[in-house]
């Protein structure tokens, strides 16, 4: 029987770009996986983080038995990796999220084998991600494994596949119709395969001996129904030659039956399902991806208290253990590849693509947890006119399609997006990212253009594949307003938009950006180096943000109540206004001790003109036998400390300075200068050329992504000023003054 054997522990990590010969010999580093060499300058916000080629060394002592096959099995390296035993060249492995494995049997050799990996995580065209809002953490960050198997066995070598594939289908009677198959290596004639299916509660449902496939029905089957009864059942294959058992490979399954409607939206087991959720990406502050099942298990945990049913696993395959974890708690997931931002229209990246989708399904095929597959996001930065780009899409969505017949597939689309586009239109269900209320418009645009999609395209499946806004937990507003970074606009943004995913059920899906602060090396925004702060939680997953608990009152059932506004302590008003949130039907506040009011709400509840004496007030909040409390401190004078102070271009213009004649810069009445929206710059075609050709020139100098004609859309509500101080463009930067010099020549 197959031997599974962890290797995750002393390994030698060399910090060096160095032959395979000089790295059978260097000192390095004493680890254990997993492991990442970004783990602190991948968040630091200096934008730049080491992308390079460094080797892992381990020694591997063995008593080789020469009636056994031998495989190397690595869960995640990124974003290359070529392996070594003993100086030999065993294969390479293009893409940084999935499970490859070789077969090292022929390398081997009694006693000390020396196995090197190269992992690489620089820049290149032939492999997805290369431009995108996150950290590329290099290093081998998932588990790695020794596998010992029979000569004959059950296949190890299709794509990190399992070797066994069970389709699970309810039929109009409500019986499951399962289909197993099994993938053999080396088979011989007297080979049988037993496949037994276990219930939750490990009794026998059915049994069965024969070839490598499986056609058998499961009555009357207890079914998997999402968060509310995640029931699994197991499948056992068991290899025999001549009778004996001589390999084994198991796989979890759940039978369920799912549809996506344009008006009634997701529906589980024949009954809506309204998903409400978030997305998740899989760093970890001080550990970048090198997670271990506890980090996994405290997200999960977080997520499920949070009260979401569905996940989307951004941009790219995940942890199996993640999925496992999706299964067992009933979380509908949306698993993605990272076709993502910028396409590279070279064969080898077009190549990456198909292939990247490929392991996702093959491997995530067996769990019933995922319901879609997601194509891409955001791949129409440049614009959607490439035909290769169109090509490219409908491949990969065909591949899905030809893969997996029982599940949808979805794409995560750029907001400005045309919906007729046919970047837009092949996938099955379609969803879109949106931002209003942060990057551009206001926060009634998000229903606003929600409603007239659908009524526009009334046979379209619609979801909201990410929204949000930064929430930073030192700062503080009594009068939130959009881009102060407040943790008030934070959960006042939130307010709404959980509010009008309610309103709405024939949304098939929607998911917070995100649930989790996460790494963005070339990010400064909003007073915090290299990080994304639109998380309901932060980085390191030891606060929740009050926006975390807004979801929690409209997606559970139990009863909560939380109290705003406990970072936000010293306050210089004699009257204050408290915010709570609760799924309770009303409110008592206490201030110091006295009742001060009871209101009835749904969700939110406001408490205006609550008073504070100087110094400490204890403000305290009853709904049935639920309590919180918070300490305010009044104080006499107010304060700046909870306000954010940009020093950048955007808010100190007028006192930039041309370093090159040591004059003002001029914003001439009825001319155009850097002080204009962007939308109106970019309607005269002239300025348009100007704004475009600097903005390209200073995104190379301060390391961020080109700005499109299409991307500055986006961005077409605020300044000029704005934009290029989130770019990290400073006021004495010469390509300010030379593009505001080149702006006033124009009249509006």
């Amino acid at each position: 029987m197959r031997q599974i054997t962890s290797i995750n522990n002393n390994w030698v990590f060399i910090k060096e770009n160095i032959s395979i010969d000089n790295a059978m010999a260097a000192q390095g580093e004493q680890i254990n996986l997993p492991h990442t060499w970004n783990n602190l300058d991948g968040q630091d916000g200096i934008g730049v983080y080491v992308r390079e080629k460094f080797w892992y060394r381990h020694e591997l002592n063995l008593e080789i038995n020469d009636n056994k096959r031998y495989f190397i099995q690595f869960e995640g390296v990124s974003c290359t990796a070529n392996v070594y035993v003993n100086g030999i060249h065993v294969g390479g492995h293009i893409g940084g999220f999935s499970t490859f494995r070789f077969d090292i049997t022929e390398q081997l050799k009694n006693g000390q084998n020396t196995l090197l990996v190269q992992a690489d995580n620089t820049a290149n065209e032939k492999t997805y991600p290369q431009v995108a809002d996150f950290t590329f953490f290099g290093g081998i960050y998932r588990n790695v494994n020794l596998i010992e198997v029979e000569t004959t066995h059950f296949d190890l070598s299709y794509h990190g596949a399992p070797g066994i594939q069970v389709t699970p289908v309810v039929n109009t009677e409500g019986n499951c119709e399962l289909n197993i198959k099994t993938f053999i290596s080396n088979a011989v004639d007297s080979l049988e395969v037993k496949y037994s299916i276990y219930n939750a509660e490990n009794n026998v449902v059915l049994e069965n001996i024969t070839s490598t496939e499986l056609n058998a029905t499961i009555e009357n089957p207890h079914l998997w129904n999402g968060i509310e009864d995640p029931y699994l059942y197991r499948a056992v294959a068991t290899l025999l030659v001549d009778g004996v058992a001589i390999d084994e490979v198991a796989a979890n399954f759940g039978v369920r039956s799912y549809e996506v409607d344009p008006n009634k939206g997701f529906i589980l087991n024949g009954k809506p399902y309204s998903l409400r959720g978030v997305s998740r990406h899989q760093d970890r502050q001080d550990m970048g991806w090198a997670l271990t099942t506890k980090e996994h298990d405290e997200d999960m945990e977080l997520i499920r208290e949070v009260g979401a049913n569905t996940i989307r696993l951004a941009h790219y395959q995940h942890d199996q253990y993640f999925y496992d974890l999706c299964d067992k708690y009933g979380m509908v997931v949306w698993a993605e590849i990272p076709f993502i931002s910028v396409f590279m229209n070279t064969e080898e990246a077009r190549q990456d693509t198909l292939n990247q989708m490929k392991e996702l399904i093959v491997q995530n095929y067996n769990h019933p947890s995922i319901c879609f597959w997601g194509i891409s996001n955001e791949i129409t930065m440049k614009g959607d006119k490439d035909k290769a780009l169109i090509e490219n899409l409908n491949a990969v969505n065909d591949l899905a399609h030809e893969l997996d017949k029982t599940r949808k597939t979805t794409v995560a689309n750029l907001c400005i997006l045309d919906p007729t586009s046919p970047a837009a239109t092949y996938p099955d269900i379609i969803a879109y990212n949106h931002y209003f209320g942060w990057y551009m418009g206001e926060l009634e645009d998000n229903e606003k253009w929600i409603d007239k999609y659908h009524k526009d395209f009334p046979d379209r499946c619609l979801g909201i594949s990410e929204y949000g806004a930064e929430g930073i937990l030192k700062w503080h507003s009594d009068d939130p307003k959009v881009k102060d970074y407040s943790e008030e606009y934070h959960a006042l943004y939130h307010e709404h938009m959980a509010k009008i995913f309610d309103e709405r059920p024939f949304l098939w899906a929607t998911y917070v950006w995100n649930m989790f602060d996460f790494a963005a090396n070339n990010r400064d925004e909003g007073g915090v180096k290299g990080r994304n702060n639109k998380g309901l939680v932060t980085y390191d997953r030891t606060i929740k943000k009050d926006a975390f608990y807004i979801y929690q009152a409209y997606w559970t059932t139990k009863p909560m109540l939380h109290l705003c506004g406990r970072r936000y302590v010293n306050r210089a008003h004699k009257m204050t206004t408290i915010k709570v949130y609760s799924n309770c039907p009303s409110v008592t506040l206490f201030v110091n001790g006295q009742e001060f009011k009871t209101i009835e709400g749904n969700k939110v509840f406001t408490f205006e003109n609550v008073p504070l004496v100087l110094g400490e007030n204890t403000i305290a909040i009853k709904a049935g036998d639920l309590t919180d409390e918070i300490k305010i401190n009044r104080i006499s004078e107010p304060t700046d400390e909870y306000v954010l102070v940009d020093t950048t271009a955007g808010e100190v213009v007028e006192n930039w300075i041309d370093i090159t004649t040591g004059d003002m810069l001029e914003f001439p009445e009825g001319y155009f200068s850097i002080k204009d929206t962007i939308g109106e710059l970019i309607s005269n075609e002239e300025a348009k050329k100007i704004v475009l050709d600097a903005i390209e020139i200073m995104a190379k100098n301060n390391g961020k992504i080109p700005m499109t004609e299409e991307l500055l859309k986006i961005a077409s509500p605020g300044k000029l000023t704005d934009m290029l101080s989130h770019m990290g463009v400073k006021g004495d930067d010469p390509e300010v003054t030379k593009i505001n010099k080149e702006l006033n020549k124009i009249q509006k």
